[in-house]
């Protein structure tokens, strides 16, 4: 425990400083870069129950995913009265979403075609891939769009992550005092229905302590804070079920005291493009 609090306690202000401080193009190299450690963390887990990724390509289109979720987040538009203004436009060329996902399915078939492996080996490889892209890259990567956003990007960055932080640590300490019926005893047997009450009231808590600063109503923020909390665990079951299926206990080892990056935004992964079309949602209707 007390490794696991002097490992926050030097890398929670980095984070903070790098969200409120970097350009935005800097910001999404460095969640790009935490995506790539998460990734291989991801398929070191796949190699261990016998599947191996077509790793190298996956990368790649990780870097692109980020850079269209930056690039469109360059070009924002508005409705008004039935109008689309556009607000700010785009610096340098853009890159869609679509374009990568394409570029990323063609690119697997070709390599599947032509690659050194047997044959029995391409189905698992093309699997891990694109679970891989789609699991863990793609929707982290809306931490970066959710930056993006004029009215508070900044903010909600920091709000999501808080939300998670805050939720984790309830769910830790109600779930070890008061935690008594199993939340999925096959997945996860530490879990408790009382340690994700926790988690829940967790993220609500701080949803009340941003709804100010953010200028959103309170009741409005608890919700987005509920549906992201909510995804989150399920971010964070999910990859308990990968690693109790490879029989590992943490993800990796590169942070003292909290076991591999997988295993730190697990739960942000799913957490953050909640929030994103949540906020689309809000802001649009205002």
């Amino acid at each position: 425990m007390l490794l696991r609090i002097i490992t926050a306690a030097i890398l929670i202000p980095v984070v903070v400083a790098l969200i409120w401080f970097a350009p935005p193009l800097v910001l999404a190299a460095a969640a790009a870069l935490v995506a790539v450690l998460a990734l291989y963390e991801f398929f070191d887990i796949a190699e261990r129950q016998g599947a191996t990724a077509f790793k190298k390509w996956t990368i790649a289109c990780t870097a692109g995913l980020f850079y269209a979720q930056y690039s469109l987040g360059q070009v924002e538009t508005r409705s008004l009265n039935g109008a689309i203004l556009l607000i700010r436009g785009g610096e340098g060329r853009t890159l869609s979403m679509e374009a990568v996902l394409l570029i990323f399915l063609f690119g697997l078939v070709a390599i599947g075609l032509f690659t050194h492996r047997s044959l029995q080996e391409v189905l698992p490889a093309v699997a891990v891939s694109c679970a891989g892209l789609l699991f863990v890259a793609f929707p982290f990567s809306y931490l970066v769009r959710l930056n993006e956003l004029q009215t508070a990007g900044r903010q909600l960055v920091l709000f999501t992550l808080c939300l998670v932080w805050a939720g984790d640590m309830l769910a830790y300490f109600v779930g070890r005092s008061l935690g008594r019926v199993p939340l999925a005893r096959a997945i996860s047997p530490k879990k408790t229905w009382e340690g994700a009450l926790g988690n829940l009231f967790g993220s609500l808590l701080v949803a009340v302590a941003f709804a100010r600063w953010l200028q959103v109503d309170v009741p409005n923020l608890m919700i987005i804070a509920a549906l992201a909390n909510v995804a989150g665990q399920a971010g964070d079951l999910i990859e308990s079920a990968f690693k109790r299926g490879a029989s590992v206990k943490d993800s990796g080892t590169l942070i003292p005291g909290h076991g591999g990056v997988y295993d730190r935004i697990d739960s942000l992964i799913l957490a953050a493009p909640v929030v994103w079309a949540a906020c689309q949602f809000l802001f649009a209707s205002r």
